[in-house]
This record gives C-alpha cells, structure tokens and sequence, in this order.
C-alpha cells in the first residue's frame, strides 16, 4: 500500500523544516518548571491558541480581554474559545473516529452562528463559505466529502511520517475544502493541534500552532493557497509553514515559562 504521506514527507525541505520545529518543542519540553506547573502552561497555551485562532478567522480581540469575564460576545471568539478547550478531551477519538472529530469541532465552533440543524454537518449544494484569508471559490459539496473521506483514511491508516506532517495535510485539506461553511479555519488550526497532541509530538498540548500561524500571518494565506494549487513545490512550502509555526509557538510557550520562572 503506498503510503501517501510518507511520500509528502520526501518532499525538498520538509524533513529539515520538521526538524528544526522537533528540536524547538523539544527545547520546551526541556524546560524546568515543565515538572511542576505544566497545566498552566497548558492553559495559558490553550488561551493564547485561542485568541490567535479568532484573529485569524477575521475577529479583533485582545488577549487582556479574553481574561475578563466580560470579553467579547463575537462568536467567532467565543466558538473559538470553545474548541481550545475541548482539544484535550478529542485526542483519542481522533485517532479513531475522525470524521466524528470534526463534527463535534463544528459544533463547537458554529454554535452561536449558525442554525442548529447545520451544526456538524457538511455544507449543502448552493450553500456559502466565509473565507477570511482570500482562498478563491470553495470546492462543490461532491468533492468536499470523496476528500474528507479520503483524509479520513489516511488518518487511521499506518504512515511513516512524522506527526508534524500528518498535522500540516490535516490542517491545509481542511481550510482548502472548507466543509461546513462557517468556522472552517477555526477548525482546521484546531485539527492540525489535535494531530500533534494524538500522535505524540506535543502530548500534553504545551505548544499552540495557531500562535505561530499568527505570528507568520503575512506568509499563511499565501502558504495556503499554494497547497491549494496542488503541486509538489506548493504543499512542501505549506508543511515548511507549518513547521515553521509550529517553531515559533514553542518559543511563545517558551516564553510562558520563563514568565512563570519569574513569578
């Protein structure tokens, strides 16, 4: 059987591109105070995963307001804050039920937006998508589900490649086809995190990607829609994104332990 996304992970300049984001997270999971206080660092992560996600599906929202508890009623922000927290609790079902996965990440994400009997499920013929980050038209319903069906597979199929890939073609299939029409981005970030977190590369969920897709906001879309294109050269550039955000959101939790070193 050949094994796609190994094929992926040949790709020119992924494996050094994986690598300089495993020795990044490798140098947080390293860090002292990780021995005592790595829920907070965890919690802190979730929140600041949350905020960048909002941001970048279109929301203005600052993190000092995501802490009080009266922070904006935007449901972007609140969908979003919904799916950082739940991230831990869809781990291993993940693994197992995608597709389930991603439903319940929808209804997370969409609850305050859109009608109930929309909630999970796939977008209708003629029905249509945000696009916050300028992806051009959506593919038709049809090629959305024979794709997802596709992705489906090849998550609960064997692969040698390493999680950070498996999380960057999760995260790029998802945000390309935009399935259910709302929240989509959210979605996708948060499937690229559950990736990592399932597949062991970050266990714990110290480190937020989504952070580091904000951060590299300029480069994202652009990232994106060159996986879109489909060529080889378009999806090794998109997981060197990947990587490189997921670099820069080890050092952002990085930071968060020397803040708490501090006190």
């Amino acid at each position: 059987m050949t094994d796609a996304l190994a094929s992926v992970a040949d790709l020119p300049g992924v494996a050094e591109a994986v690598a300089d984001a495993r020795k990044a997270v490798d140098r947080l999971l390293g860090h002292r105070i990780l021995r005592r206080r790595s829920a907070e660092v965890s919690t802190e992560s979730a929140l600041r995963g949350a905020r960048a996600s909002a941001v970048l599906e279109g929301a203005s929202v600052t993190l000092d307001e995501l802490r009080t508890t009266e922070h904006p009623s935007d449901p972007v922000v609140q969908g979003s804050l919904r799916v950082s927290a739940e991230i831990g609790a869809l781990a291993e079902t993940w693994r197992q039920a995608p597709r389930q996965v991603l439903a319940r990440l929808h209804v997370l994400v969409a609850a305050d937006a859109v009608d109930a009997e929309a909630l999970g499920r796939p977008r209708a013929e003629g029905k249509p998508s945000t696009d916050p980050l300028g992806l051009g038209d959506a593919p038709p319903p049809d090629a959305v589900a024979a794709r997802l069906d596709q992705l489906s597979a090849l998550l609960t199929e064997p692969t040698k490649a390493p999680a950070l890939v498996v999380a960057a073609i999760v995260h790029g299939e998802l945000a390309v086809l935009r399935p259910f029409g709302w929240g989509d981005g959210i979605v996708a970030r948060a499937a690229q995190r559950l990736t990592l977190v399932a597949r062991g590369f970050d266990p714990k969920s110290l480190t937020a990607p989504e952070t580091g897709h904000a951060e590299l906001s300029g480069a994202y879309g652009e990232a994106l829609r060159g996986y879109a294109a489909g060529g080889a050269d378009g999806v090794a550039a998109w997981v060197a994104h990947c990587a490189d955000a997921t670099a820069a959101a080890a050092r952002d939790s990085q930071a968060i332990c020397e803040a708490l070193m501090r006190g």
